[in-house]
């Protein structure tokens, strides 16, 4: 027989499990979803606003009493009156203003030369000024049709008095004695009408004349017969002008210091600055706001629609619902450093006797007192600082508030300050270029009081 072969022993080992890297990064990202979708199936939903730039005008509007220097001139002599300037042009002493005839005068209208028809040039400017309007008319601002009227009306006037006078000239020719011609005494602005208040002064005015805004006006026209010391024209003698307007009591002490205040007018929406004094009388508190320019816009109208502009600020609009206070720890900024494996901002933290450096976020530095805000959840309780390169020490225990808004853009809800410049009833004009504020886009909790810091917040 052959030689028997001998049998080995087979040991068996168990196979070693090797960690499989890739289950175990699915497995923690598993954990975070699931933990994820159960706070967001467990918290309440947070809505979103997203900060754009935009301004706040906070203005009050009055009906005020215009006082100006005016002189009334009337006539010499009975007779018929015709004028060479058109209202509201500037004459200067010597100036041609009207002349006087004992008949009234016929003026010649069928032919287009005589009839003081507009040029193409004027033609288009007409309706430039329609196409304009039509094209941005809105209906909160009806005030802009009188505008338009009034440009169209001036051009027309215009053109008219251009052609009288090329009348008038032609029968002063001929006329002899009969047509007298009157030149203005001085400088100053033409106007055709008179209301009995030329006389008056700051001074005079009182509540009752600027609240009745009613009061008889004798308009002047050509080919009118007037009788010797009636107004014939008055004179704007001066570019200084002043707007008075009744105050209430409220609003008498918000302005109080006020020395300089800007003022729109409704009329044709122009703006200008005013020097501004308040007088308190008996009956009322007035305003008087003086203006150095665009007296001649206004200088047919006794009484004024205005606007006091009282704030004009712009910035990032925030809702008032978003804006929350939080409280920080107060630090000198001196007891700031830069430390461990980079260029990260910290402090220097006392544990056991020793330095320990700790990274952490500075939500605000105060330029005036010199101190940075930290966040107090960064930090235990009892926390003693070191500063720098000293042995000196500083416990964290003052605190102070400030007011900021929950930024979400990360998915979680960050603290950021904001400096309010204006407030209206629903929202607040923020300042914007600050290193720790908002800036223009960004996302935050439209209830600030819905979320606290490092909330998960899905948007």
């Amino acid at each position: 027989m052959g030689e028997k072969k001998k049998l080995t022993n087979i040991t068996v080992y168990r196979k070693k499990h090797h960690l499989n890297i890739g289950i175990f990064i699915f497995g923690i990202i598993f954990i975070y979803l699931a933990f994820s979708v159960l706070m967001y199936l467990t918290s309440g939903p947070v809505s979103v606003y997203e900060v754009r730039k935009g301004s706040i005008l906070r203005d009050t509007a009055y009906t005020g009493f215009v006082v100006r220097n005016e002189t009334v001139v009337t006539a010499p002599e009975d007779g018929y009156v015709n004028y060479f300037v058109t209202e509201g042009e500037k004459v200067g002493a010597k100036t041609s203003v009207y002349a006087s005839s004992p008949e009234k005068l016929d003026f010649k209208t069928g032919d287009q030369d005589s009839s003081g028809e507009l040029t193409e040039e004027e033609i288009s400017s007409v309706l430039t000024d329609i196409q304009a309007f039509s094209d941005n008319f809105q209906e909160d601002n009806f005030q802009e049709v009188y505008t338009v009227k009034d440009n169209i009306t001036d051009l027309l006037d215009s053109r008219s008095s251009q052609n009288r006078k090329a009348q008038l000239d032609e029968m002063l020719k001929s006329a002899g004695d009969s047509l007298k011609v009157y030149n203005a005494s001085r400088d100053g602005i033409i106007i055709y009408s008179t209301d009995g208040y030329e006389g008056t002064s700051i001074s005079d005015v009182t509540e009752e004349m600027i609240t009745q805004n009613h009061h008889d006006t004798i308009h002047l026209e050509n080919n009118t017969k007037i009788k010797a010391g009636d107004p014939v024209y008055k004179l704007i003698t001066s570019d200084q002008w002043t707007v008075v307007v009744v105050l209430s009591d409220e609003m008498t002490q918000e302005l109080a210091e006020t020395k300089r205040i800007r003022v729109r007018f409704p009329k044709d929406n122009q703006t200008e600055t005013a020097d501004f004094a308040i007088y308190n009388t008996k009956d009322a508190n007035l305003g008087f706001l003086t203006f150095d320019t665009g007296m001649v816009r206004y200088a047919k109208d006794r009484y004024l629609d205005i606007e006091l502009i009282l704030e004009d600020e712009s910035g990032l609009k925030i809702p008032r619902s978003s804006v929350v206070e939080k409280e920080f720890y107060t630090v000198p900024e001196d007891y700031l450093t830069r430390g461990g494996n980079s260029q990260a901002e910290g402090v220097l933290v006392q544990t056991k006797g020793k330095a320990n450096f700790q990274e952490t976020e500075v939500f605000y530095r105060d330029t005036e007192t010199g101190m940075v805000y930290l966040d107090p959840l960064s930090f235990q309780e009892d926390t003693v600082l070191i500063k720098p390169d000293s042995e000196e020490t500083y416990p964290l225990k003052e605190t102070a508030k400030l007011k900021g808004v929950y930024n979400i853009n990360k998915g979680y809800a960050v603290f950021k300050q904001i400096q309010i410049l204006c407030e209206s009833d629903e929202y607040y004009i923020v300042a914007t270029g600050s290193d720790y504020g908002l800036s223009n886009y960004d996302h935050i909790a439209l209830n600030g009081e819905d979320v606290k810091e490092n909330d998960v917040v899905f948007q």
